[in-house]
Formats: C-alpha cells, sequence, structure tokens
C-alpha cells in the first residue's frame, strides 16, 4: 500500500498522515515567541535525521519496499491503455483476462507491501521516540535543582508528553511519505512523458501555483505552535496544582474554587480557539488550489480533442494519461507538506532538544574512586567551602571548615537564611560547592558516583515525600531489592512497625496522594524509614521535627535518636531543646561558621548561641503565661 497524500481541498490541510495534531497547528498571526525560540536554540535537519541512525537497515528495507510499490503501481495505466485501446475493440478475450488478472495481481501486491512497509516504519518510528522520551526523561532526572526551582513542573511535563507526541507524527511517517512520493512523482513524470510529451507539458502549468500556495499554508502554520504548547503546559501545570490534595485542600481552605475553575475555563477557551484557527489555516487557499486541479483534467480533454495538439491521441492513451496526471500532483504536493510539517515541528524539536542540551553540572566522575558504602566509615570533612548559588549577589556558604567525626552527632544552628539547608544540600552532593571541597573518608564526592554518595548519605527532610502507592513499595523505593523482613526491621527501628500492622491492609495499605492519609508525625516516621533501608553511614536531618507538634516531635525523636547511634549524623535544627545532646554544635550566621562547641560550652560564652537559646526559653515561658 503507497502512501499518498489527499488531494488539496479534500481534507483540512496537515490532517493527513504525517501531519501534526490540530492542537499544533497554525494560526494567522506570526508568533514572535515561535520565532524567537527558533533563534534562541536552531535545530539543524541532520540532527533530527541522526534520530534514525541507528535504524539504517530497516529504513532501507523500508525504502526498497516502497520503490517497489511505486513502480509496481505505475503499470495499472498502461494495462488501463491497452484494455480500451485493444482488449476490448477487438474482443479479445484472452488478453482481456489477461489485463484484469494484471490490475487484480498489481492491487495485491501493492496492497501486501503496504501492509509490510506499514508495520516496519511504524515499528521503526515508535521505537526512534521510545529513545527520544526516554533520553529526555533521564537527562532530566540529572539535571541540577536549580532546573526545576526555576521551571514549572507543568512545563517539564509538557515537553516530555505533548511535545513529544506532537512529533511523533513527523519522526514515524516523514521519512516514509518522502521516499514514496519523490518515487512516485519520478515514475508517475517518466510514464506522463511516454504517453504524450505535449500533454505533459500543460499538466506541469499547474505546479508553479501549487507550490506558491503550499508554502503560503505552511507559514500560516508554524505560528500556532509555540502558543497551543504554551497553553497545554499551562493546563497541565493548572491541573497539577489544583487537584493534587495540596491543592484542593488550599482551594478548599481559601476559597479559590471558583477563581481557578475560571482560569481554566480561559485556558480551555484558548485552545479551542488554536484548534479552530488550526482547521481553517489556509483553507480557503487549498480550495482554490482545488479547483485549479479540476480544470486541469478538461484542459488536457481539449487538446486531445483539437487536431493540433492531439498527435493521433487514442482513447486509452488519453485515459491512462489522466489518471497519471492526478497520480503526479498528489505525491510532489505531499513531498510539499512533507516538508511544510516538519517546518511545523521545528519549534517542538527545538523545545525538546533544548532540554537535553542544558548541561548536567553534577555528574559522575569519567574515573570514579571506588567507595564500598558497606565498610565507610562516614568521616565527613568541610574544607574551605564556599557556595553561591546561580545569580546571586553574595555567597550562601563562606569559607566553611568542619569536621564531622565517624559516628558521631553534629548539631548545625542559625537564624532562616544563614547557610544550614545549603550546607547539608552539599554533603548530599544536591550542589558542588563554588570552591573548596567536602570529602567522606577522605574522597571528594566530586570523585565518587552519585549512586555511591546517595548510598552513604541518607537525607530525611521536614517535608517527607510519600508516593501514591503501598507503604510497602514506599519502603521498597530506596531499595528495590529489600526482603520484607528488612523493611519491618527498618520500620521497627523508625518506631512506625506497630502503627503500619494495626492498620487492616498492614504493609499494603495504600497511603494515598502524597501520603495525605497518615498524620505528619507518621509520614516522617515512613520516610525516616525508607532512608533506614537504605543504611547509610552519614545521616543528614534537615529540620526533621520542625513542623510537628510536641508530642508528635517527642515520638519522631526517639525514632531519630534510635537511627542515628553508630552514624555520623548532622542535624539541622530549629528548636535548639533538641539537640542538647550533641557532641558538637555548629552556628552558622550569614553563612559564617561562628561558633562551636557543646551546648554548655557555647552558653557559658554568651555568643551567637546563647542568644538563640535565650530566646526560645523566653518564648517558650511566655506561652506557658
Amino acid at each position: 500500500m503507497t502512501a499518498t497524500t489527499t488531494l488539496p481541498g479534500t481534507r483540512p490541510p496537515g490532517g493527513g498522515r504525517g501531519g501534526p495534531p490540530p492542537s499544533v497547528r497554525a494560526s494567522r498571526k506570526k508568533d514572535p515567541a515561535d520565532v524567537a525560540q527558533l533563534e534562541q536554540h536552531p535545530v539543524p535537519l541532520r540532527r533530527i535525521a541522526a534520530l534514525f541512525g541507528p535504524h539504517r537497515r530497516p529504513l532501507s528495507v523500508v525504502t526498497a519496499i516502497i520503490v517497489i510499490s511505486s513502480s509496481i503501481g505505475l503499470v495499472t495505466p498502461f494495462l488501463t491503455k491497452h484494455l480500451i485501446d485493444d482488449a476490448i475493440p477487438h474482443q479479445d478475450v484472452r488478453l482481456l483476462l489477461m489485463l484484469v488478472g494484471g490490475m487484480l495481481a498489481v492491487t495485491i501486491v501493492t496492497q501486501a507491501l503496504g501492509v509490510i512497509q506499514t508495520w516496519l516504519s511504524t515499528k521503526m518510528g515508535q521505537q526512534v521516540m521510545h529513545g527520544l522520551r526516554t533520553d529526555l526523561f533521564s537527562h532530566l532526572q540529572r539535571l541540577p535543582l536549580g532546573f526545576f526551582t526555576r521551571t514549572r513542573g507543568g512545563e517539564v511535563q509538557s515537553r516530555l508528553t505533548n511535545d513529544v507526541n506532537a512529533m511523533q507524527g513527523v519522526v514515524t511517517n516523514s521519512a516514509t511519505s518522502v521516499a514514496t512520493n519523490i518515487t512516485t512523482a519520478v515514475g508517475t513524470a517518466a510514464a506522463m512523458v511516454v504517453l504524450s510529451w505535449r500533454l505533459s507539458l500543460l499538466s506541469l502549468l499547474v505546479l508553479p501555483p501549487a507550490i506558491w500556495l503550499t508554502r503560503r499554508v505552511a507559514r500560516l502554520r508554524r505560528t500556532i505552535q509555540s502558543r497551543a504548547q504554551r497553553a497545554l503546559a499551562d493546563m497541565q501545570t493548572q491541573i497539577e496544582e489544583s487537584l493534587s490534595i495540596s491543592g484542593v485542600i488550599l482551594s478548599k481552605t481559601v476559597g479559590s474554587g471558583p477563581a481557578l475553575s475560571h482560569r481554566f475555563h480561559e485556558t480551555s477557551s484558548e485552545l479551542t480557539e488554536l484548534e479552530l484557527q488550526s482547521q481553517m489555516a489556509g483553507r480557503w487557499r487549498m480550495g482554490t488550489m482545488a479547483i485549479v486541479f479540476s480544470a486541469i483534467p478538461a484542459l488536457i480533454y481539449l487538446a486531445a480533442g483539437l487536431p493540433a495538439t492531439s498527435g493521433g491521441m487514442t482513447i486509452g492513451t488519453l485515459v491512462a494519461f489522466t489518471a497519471l496526471q492526478s497520480a503526479l500532483f498528489r505525491p510532489m504536493l505531499g513531498v510539499l507538506n512533507v516538508g511544510a510539517e516538519v517546518v511545523t515541528s521545528m519549534a517542538l524539536f527545538s523545545r525538546v532538544f533544548e532540554f537535553l542540551d542544558m548541561p548536567v553540572t553534577i555528574d559522575d566522575p569519567a574515573d570514579p574512586t571506588p567507595v564500598d558504602p558497606g565498610t565507610a566509615q562516614g568521616d565527613v570533612t568541610l574544607t574551605d567551602v564556599t557556595f553561591r548559588y546561580d545569580g546571586a549577589d553574595r555567597n550562601a556558604l563562606d569559607h566553611i571548615d568542619l569536621e564531622l567525626p565517624a559516628g558521631k552527632q553534629v548539631a548545625l544552628v542559625g537564624a532562616t537564611g544563614s547557610g544550614k539547608s545549603t550546607l547539608a544540600g552539599l554533603i548530599s552532593r544536591l550542589h558542588d560547592p563554588t570552591a573548596g571541597a567536602v570529602r567522606i573518608d577522605g574522597v571528594d564526592l566530586r570523585d565518587m558516583t552519585l549512586q555511591n554518595v546517595s548510598a552513604l548519605v541518607g537525607v530525611v527532610s521536614q517535608q517527607s515525600y510519600l508516593l501514591h502507592t503501598t507503604i510497602r513499595e514506599n519502603l521498597r523505593y530506596a531499595s528495590p531489592d529489600a526482603t520484607d523482613e528488612q523493611i519491618e526491621q527498618a520500620a521497627r527501628a523508625a518506631q512506625v512497625h506497630d502503627l503500619i500492622t494495626a492498620l487492616p491492609d498492614g504493609y499494603d495499605t495504600l497511603v494515598g496522594a502524597r501520603g495525605h492519609r497518615f498524620s505528619g508525625g507518621e509520614q516522617q516516621r515512613i520516610a525516616l524509614a525508607r532512608t533506614i533501608l537504605r543504611d547509610p553511614a552519614v545521616l543528614v536531618l534537615d529540620e526533621a521535627t520542625s513542623a510537628l507538634d510536641n508530642t508528635t516531635e517527642r515520638a519522631v525523636q526517639l525514632a531519630l535518636d534510635e537511627v542515628s547511634r553508630g552514624r555520623t549524623t548532622l542535624t539541622i535544627a530549629h528548636r535548639l531543646s533538641t539537640i542538647q545532646g550533641a557532641d558538637l554544635i555548629v552556628v552558622l550566621d550569614g553563612g559564617r561558621l561562628v561558633e562551636r562547641g557543646t551546648h554548655d560550652d557555647l552558653l557559658a560564652r554568651g555568643g551567637r548561641y546563647a542568644a538563640l537559646w535565650n530566646s526560645q526559653s523566653n518564648r517558650s515561658v511566655s506561652t506557658k503565661y
């Protein structure tokens, strides 16, 4: 079955095989954002062609099938000519049966080849899309945290799903469509010349206006693309933010439901308008072209009937030529349309490749230092560490020298914005220091694989994140190979095993969206059990109890004390009463380490720590009265 392009005017432009979805077709105004996207991140065609590089063999087979199928299809008009000029007038039954049988054979063979071609090309295209999707997903996971803090979640999802899906038609069908249409057009043009070179010249008169009109429509279609994708990204963000459990609770408590519905209504209306524009883009131009195409056969009949131009043409030749003429314009416009669709999709490729080209600033070293997390001591050392966030006008941390001895508990305190969480992020290698080095057991974290760093350092933060699955699978997320016995041991260490077993479904209980089925303290202990399951040598507790009430905090603190025993533990504390027994307390102020010592030593000095302690003690006393 040979792919062809429907005669213009018989369907909405771009709506055929290989065209992008209606939501990514065109408007009538040139979109500056679309042009700016391509100017800022141009996409060379060779990069798109490289997507097919690993599939050269099936692509060659598909191309061969297309050439054979297109060539066989050209036999039918010649069979028709002999049928009309020879078999029917002379009542030659044997020739008649042969010609009719030949027509049926051509149809059967081309249809069979078409099925094979469709299967091979679709499989190849889907593999290309699969590779592009998985590469983008893997790359996004490796991007630094700063990317996700400045990029909307809906935008990331839109590029990974909507943009890639919109490219699917082009990637899946463009190569086969180009090969099919070029082969058919060249073969058809040659056959027309063989039949009648005079009529061939007349038929070719329509090509210049066809090319001009097709390119005009192509330019129209380019303009809607970025607008549609941005609208889809907005809608996806609205859905994600408004219909998550946290978003629903927020909207219900602040009464923002009507406003959210109105905002969603506006976004949906914009998409509706873009769809209408895409359906109508260039429609009248293509209708005009259809009228021109309809007039060409009439002119051919006129030329064939005039003695000066007929050249003794037979009826069979005229019928065969007319059939070939119809078959010529479809593939020629098909080639132009494929090019137009590729142009239309360039902004989509640009958006996807833009994410793929973003540098991975935190990655595995080329020659990593071998580290065995199972035998690690957990001695952490920060040497002259300085860190500044991108775009910031000052350092978040400034020349920090600090040692966390193996197996000891170190507390990190300071006012909001003093750099506590930034320092914790450096130890877990969520960031790399701008200057200086962070080492565990003498090995720079930048010389380890990221897997080794995550195995060495476990993090429990203030905001625990639970997946919408069972408790068992939430815990196993940290260690996919963990046995049920190991999962239960981790839960016992986190003081949450009894709570879980008291539930009707036990460890198979569904936690719900973001864990909202459980209280904050219960979520925190489940998250702690998940971290314990990795058995890290270093444990970072980033204000893990600051959002809890006093009773829940005591329960979680007991679990933390149990888990911290024998591990190097860095505790970022909001309530200073929870870290009095730490082996070392470090005080940060404005990104600088200003004090260090035990609780009693620091109180005796009367410095920054003592001021913080007295401030919290006074608030506690005033609260009682």
